[in-house]
């Protein structure tokens, strides 16, 4: 009789070796079509793909002079795999450092917590921009260190000693940076700060890449399929800058010795002119591999010289501010051109004083701007804040006030095309009936002549000056004024109207002329063009900080400019001159030999902060 046992057991057999199979076929199948580190093994068994870096675009001013450049520069790679037989003293001597540093180099290379991408199969970055003096000795030895090669790529070469700020620099990307964008891989560079970082995209090109063929030693044999799959590297964009680099040398030379900022704007195009933070720094400081320690010194700097305080500086604007506040009133109808207020050295009802230096009174709004009233701007706020003909409640009035002030750019970030910039401090109601619970117009009676809570930037500050300069709007201010083969984005190029009419902005324009021919501003009058100004002498713990903000000319005006320098006392004494200096650089393109004298006496002239942090 037929034992029917064995047969299923050779049906079991058959489908356990099926199984088997199937286990090694679909393993395999994962391992080729899947798996990235089989992938990447299998390819640079056969092939050694070649990086080709693009050149990255190159940096002009408005009047096409060279601000950044590009200058060959060579990394030593390596392929871990490839490395045999290398004698590590011999190479050693030939790059320059000690046997330590090698060993710390490969060591870290090999650490995957601080590699993460790490393969013995892939190109490793063993030391970044060695000189073309180093590179002709290794090129001579190279053949002796297998697994060693050298990398062709650019540095970032500065043609200018100003601008740091604005340009910004370029260096080694992080591992957050190559995890959230595929186009780098470890030890390619990325701009970091300033422009270099807002256009990296238009900066930086597209790789390119040559495909070789290894033989079974690993030794390059040519080019597969004769170069018909290598791409060529697309170089980066160039890009013209808004700035004028005479202008901007000519306002960091103004505020050496000094904390502070300068920003002008071309008013109807919204293009910066100059951008000055001070202190600054030298840009040659973050070329190449000096570039970490440099900076590492000047973060520890109390002076903080690597903060843009034109963009991420806030202060209050001080007496600056009040031009936005006469133009509020008038369009919400709480005065006329001839509402006239009582100042008795200041703003004084109920038991609160708000000081003013002597002018005549009662004034309306044109006399008042040009003396630089507190009362009158104080008196005005009150009026509105307590009107409930007008507004239901306190909160509504703020309410409407605050609206008008973000109509004017005030209390977000203008939107510039360079990273860090602050968004200043415009109050709400709600912050103070979080902060104050019960309260009236007397308890903030001093925003309205840019003092408690308000704070600006001084781009902000600039800002406002080109916007009474196109009576009542502006364009997002910006730093590049073109890219090349293409164009700057359109979010650059909005045309923002505030909540005020034309005919006011008028009266505003009329009484910072007033300002200038016989107020505040006098120093600032010039027979060459109309000037407008407004200054602005903001509190502080210390000594007041010394503001300026203005146009000219007062009608067609090519320029606006604000002028802040932290414990410089009354406007008049840094502010006023320092922009009536640049506004004539600007409009005349020169200094006349007057007014050069007087730039050398203020480029002297140093405020002596200590060593205080700030």
């Amino acid at each position: 009789m037929k034992n029917h046992v064995y047969d299923y057991r050779q049906f079991v057999l058959a489908g356990i070796a099926l199984v088997i199979v199937l286990c090694y076929i679909i393993r395999l199948a994962f391992l080729q079509l899947s798996d990235e580190e089989y992938k990447s093994r299998a390819d640079n068994n056969a092939f050694f793909n070649n990086v080709i870096f693009p050149a990255r675009g190159v940096i002009y001013d408005r009047n096409g002079e060279l601000l950044v450049y590009n200058q060959p520069a060579y990394d030593i790679m390596v392929i871990m795999r490839d490395v045999h037989n290398l004698d590590t003293l011999d190479f050693c001597r030939t790059i320059d450092i000690s046997k330590k540093q090698f060993d710390d180099r490969m060591a870290l290379i090999k650490d995957k917590n601080k590699n993460p991408g790490y393969s013995t199969y892939t190109q490793q970055l063993f030391m970044p921009q060695i000189s073309a003096e180093e590179y002709g000795v290794l090129q001579e030895k190279l053949f002796r260190f297998h697994g060693f090669f050298i990398r062709e790529r650019t540095i970032r070469r500065y043609a200018t000693d100003h601008c740091a700020h604005i340009l910004g620099d370029v260096a080694e990307v992080s591992q957050k940076e190559v995890d959230e964008d595929e186009y780098y891989a470890p030890g390619d560079y990325i701009g970091k700060q300033g422009v270099e970082r807002s256009y990296e995209r238009e900066l930086r090109g597209v790789k390119g890449v040559q495909i070789l063929l290894r033989d079974a030693r690993g030794r390059i044999q040519g080019h597969y399929r004769n170069g018909a799959l290598d791409r060529k590297p697309v170089p980066g964009k160039n890009l013209t800058l808004s700035i004028d680099a005479k202008l901007q040398a000519l306002g960091e030379r103004l505020m050496e010795g000094k904390m502070g900022a300068i920003v002008a704007i071309e008013p109807k195009t919204g293009e910066i002119l100059c951008m000055v933070s001070a202190p600054s720094y030298d840009p040659h400081r973050m070329e190449g591999k000096q570039r970490g320690m440099q900076m590492l010194e000047m973060q520890r700097d109390p002076m903080k010289p690597m903060l843009n305080r034109a963009i991420a500086g806030t202060y209050p604007p001080g007496s600056t501010f009040k031009t936005s506040q006469g133009l509020t009133f008038l369009q919400e109808g709480i005065i006329t051109s001839s509402t006239a207020y009582p100042c008795y050295r200041g703003f004084v009802t109920k038991g609160m004083r708000v000081g003013c230096h002597g002018h005549g009174s009662p004034l309306p709004l044109i006399p008042a701007i040009a003396t630089s009233c507190n009362g009158y701007f104080c008196w005005g706020l009150y009026h509105m804040l307590n009107n409930r003909t007008k507004y239901k409640n306190i909160q509504e009035a703020l309410t409407t006030w605050k609206d008008y002030m973000v109509s004017m750019g005030f209390g977000y970030k203008l939107g510039v095309d360079l990273p860090g910039e602050a968004r200043g401090m415009i109050p709400n109601a709600d912050y103070y009936d979080r902060r104050l619970g019960q309260w009236n117009a007397l308890g903030v009676i001093s925003i309205a002549i840019g003092q408690g809570e308000v704070t600006l930037t001084p781009l902000q500050i600039a800002n406002l000056g080109a916007t009474i300069a196109n009576r009542g709007y502006y364009i997002t201010p910006h730093i590049v004024k073109a890219v090349e083969g293409g164009k700057i984005a359109d979010s650059l190029l909005v045309k923002h109207t505030t909540k005020v009419d034309t005919m006011y902005y008028n009266m505003v324009a009329e009484g910072m002329r007033k300002a200038v021919l016989g107020g505040t501003c006098r120093s600032a009058n010039t027979s060459m063009y109309e000037v407008c100004g407004k200054t602005g002498t903001a509190q502080n713990r210390g000594k007041d900080h010394s503001a300026f903000m203005g146009f000219a000319p007062k009608n067609n005006p090519k320029i606006a400019i604000a002028v802040y320098v932290e414990n410089g006392g009354f406007g008049a004494t840094f502010g006023v001159p320092i922009g009536a200096l640049m506004m004539e650089q600007f409009i005349n393109g020169k200094l006349s030999p007057a007014s050069e004298a007087k730039a050398t006496s203020f480029q002297n002239r140093h405020i002596d902060y200590g060593t205080r942090e700030r």
